[in-house]
């Protein structure tokens, strides 16, 4: 079973590589990985929030979202499974951004893009498409970029939903009321 998944993320790599590409692509998804790097875009987004008293619970959560993603995924998880990155599988790769040092499983950006982005979803269902685009955009660019799988691009986005629903009902039992 590990082994076919493991193939299947390659074959996924290699397509969005061999078909995906293009010089303007490149530029663009450089670009929106960079809004997730340490979760720049969903920190400012929190802070926008945060200075807003109508909106500053929505801001916290979203922090406190995005710390829980970073200390399970980077800081554990990561460090468990210990799994490397696809361009060590084929060096071959021309990988346009800087090698990221650490492993691969689960994705940091799309865990840390999901967490913020389950958040803001439900606290601003007006907005809920473009948050969500957001993250998954971030989360393709990863793959596009060739440094992560999409395995750990689907692991990352679960931990991250997971992380926004437990902010969400420790948000709501402090309260002392369900969040929803």
């Amino acid at each position: 079973m590990i082994e076919h998944i493991k193939n299947l993320d390659m074959e996924v790599l290699k397509f969005i590589y061999d078909n995906l590409h293009s010089r303007l692509l490149d530029k663009i998804m450089i670009g929106v990985t960079s809004l997730g790097d340490m979760g720049l875009i969903w920190i400012l987004i929190s802070v926008l929030l945060m200075v807003s008293g109508k909106y500053r619970k929505a801001g916290i959560m979203t922090i406190c979202a995005l710390i829980l993603s970073a200390i399970l995924a980077n800081g554990i998880l990561k460090n468990i499974i210990q799994r490397p990155r696809p361009f060590f599988e084929n060096p071959l790769v021309d990988v346009l951004i800087s090698k990221p040092l650490s492993y691969s499983f689960p994705s940091g950006h799309s865990a840390s893009s999901f967490a913020a982005a389950g958040v803001l979803a439900k606290a601003f269902k007006k907005y809920r498409f473009y948050v969500i685009a957001l993250a998954l955009l971030i989360a393709f660019s990863r793959m596009y970029l060739f440094v992560h799988y999409p395995s750990d691009i689907i692991g990352g986005a679960v931990l991250g939903l997971i992380c926004s629903e437990i902010v969400f009902h420790a948000f709501g039992y402090i309260d002392g009321k369900n969040s929803r």
